[in-house]
């Protein structure tokens, strides 16, 4: 019980709550069930994968070292993003393999146009969460 209980705090942690459309990327045999479970039972539905063309309020982005450029691909997990919708980069914790430096994640974030926030923990993975910039009212 407390893992569940710890899981749904990460929920928390994340901003995630009933009914956001989440999407996830860069899913593989690494990632934590038991944190994916307990968003889909605070979401109330399964998480969305790649080939969703809905707009999304969140995007889970498992990332480790070796996957390749994450500029790249930051532009294009931002593309089904709402306007006021998070991208959260999740890496494996420092000494785990597959590791991300918070600060490449920081200077990957700025070409894409967003901006990260201090990481949190998330059992043995790190969560950052990269926002868009406001846009006035006037703009839209």
């Amino acid at each position: 019980m407390v893992a569940a209980a710890d899981a749904q705090n990460y929920a928390q942690k994340l901003g995630i709550s009933h009914d956001m459309a989440v999407q996830e990327l860069g899913w593989d045999e690494d990632t934590d069930d038991e944190l994916r479970k307990e968003i889909e039972e605070a979401i109330g539905s399964e998480l969305l994968d790649e080939d969703t063309d809905e707009v999304v309020d969140v995007v889970l982005l498992w990332w480790r070292d070796e996957d390749g450029d994450l500029v790249d691909e930051l532009l294009n997990v931002i593309t089904p993003l709402a306007d006021d919708g998070v991208v959260w980069v999740l890496t494996p914790k420092t000494g785990q393999p597959g590791h991300v430096d918070p600060s490449e994640i920081a200077e990957s974030a700025t070409p894409a146009g967003l901006t990260s926030t201090t990481p949190v923990s998330l059992g043995t993975w790190t969560g950052t969460k990269l926002t868009q910039p406001k846009t006035p009212s006037k703009q839209r």
